[in-house]
């Protein structure tokens, strides 16, 4: 098998580019002005409603916990199909914010139309395409094609989108700090991946697992949701995602010693989310715990340890934080001898046809 045909080659290849791509993308919207344009044509003193399906709905729940973070602004996330099937559900007044990647997809198509055409909003549709059908029925527009994927699953493309969301919502909050720091983010993190490659891959090795879990709280929750997504759709394994302390209430019944529980421990809650960690390891689980900084706790505690030591503020570290989840699913699929380029049972955009 000569190497452009390897499997998971494009995967890897664009998991690993993800600090070089995040620079590509911030200073191209640096150049061009745009997201000070935007901030001034988007709708003020309303909420913020995240949209998106799959990859980008997890995207959309960590974008919205950003927005609130840093503009003090109502935010939620809502998945485009809830709106196609329970419009009354819509809150109104809002300013609507559409993701998809491909720029395609059939749901998010379906929503933009009916929020443009019947309720008369003018929406912000974020897409990694060109010349795609979304960014036409769209009011405004960002587009980031640099970091469009060859691959079938959603890695570079998640954590840019994210980024410029937030450097939209520092433009809102006049958060010119935090728009410093998400430009230094790349330069910290492209240093860090080879050890994070050495810790999943170790994991990995180790042993298999029947059950994957992934926590988090905050903004946090999104990334743990899509951290979950990338071992199914690469590894074909089960995963499961809960809030932190919520997977107290019940779900902590199905630790075994064949569960693997990654923790994205934030600073915000830190000490409640280790001491879940500390009670869950008990159980007899495996543990991997994603953190800024470590403590004795956390080396008791977790079997294994991704400790990112980015000197930026917590909302910044969001998008770093899923990498490790996205090694995992590579890496485990590669093992089970899947192809990650290629999931089973998948297309790269997702269209339903309708009667």
């Amino acid at each position: 098998m000569n190497e452009n045909s390897a499997a998971g080659v494009n995967t890897i290849a664009e998991i690993l580019s993800e600090p070089a791509t995040w620079k590509s993308c911030l200073e191209a919207l640096d150049k061009t002005g745009e997201l000070k344009s935007l901030n001034e044509k988007l709708l003020k003193n309303v909420e913020y409603v995240f949209v998106g399906c799959g990859s980008s709905f997890y995207l959309a729940q960590a974008a919205a916990a950003s927005w609130s973070i840093l503009t003090g602004e109502k935010a939620r996330a809502i998945p485009a199909s809830e709106i196609m099937l329970f419009p009354q559900l819509f809150p109104l007044p809002c300013q609507p914010v559409l993701i998809s990647r491909s720029g395609y997809t059939s749901e998010v198509l379906q929503v933009a139309e009916y929020l443009e055409r019947k309720l008369k909003l003018r929406t912000l549709a974020i897409t990694c395409g060109k010349d795609t059908p979304f960014e036409k029925i769209a009011s405004h527009r960002i587009k980031l094609l640099a970091a469009d994927e060859k691959s079938t699953v959603m890695t570079r493309s998640f954590t840019s989108m994210l980024l410029a969301l937030q450097a939209l919502a520092a433009e809102r909050g006049q958060r010119e700090d935090f728009l410093k720091v998400l430009g230094a983010l790349p330069g910290q993190v492209a240093p860090r991946l080879n050890d994070m490659q050495v810790t999943v891959r170790s994991l990995v090795d180790s042993r298999a697992y029947a059950d994957y879990v992934f926590l988090g709280q905050g903004p946090f929750f999104g990334v743990a949701q899509e951290s979950m997504l990338k071992v199914k759709e690469m590894s074909c394994s089960y995963a499961q995602c809960f809030h932190t302390l919520e997977f107290r209430h019940g779900p902590k019944a199905i630790v075994s010693p064949e569960t693997l529980i990654t923790f994205i421990i934030s600073e915000t809650g830190f000490a409640a989310e280790v001491q879940v960690l500390e009670e869950i390891k008990k159980l007899g689980g495996t543990t991997l715990a994603i953190s800024n900084g470590s403590n004795s706790t956390i080396r008791r505690a977790a079997d294994y340890s991704v400790e990112l030591s980015l000197d930026v503020p917590e909302s910044a570290r969001v998008g770093a934080s899923v990498i490790p989840g996205q090694l995992l699913g590579f890496y485990t699929g590669i093992k089970k001898g899947l192809n990650p380029d290629e999931p089973r049972n998948l297309s790269r955009v997702v269209m339903l046809e309708t009667k």
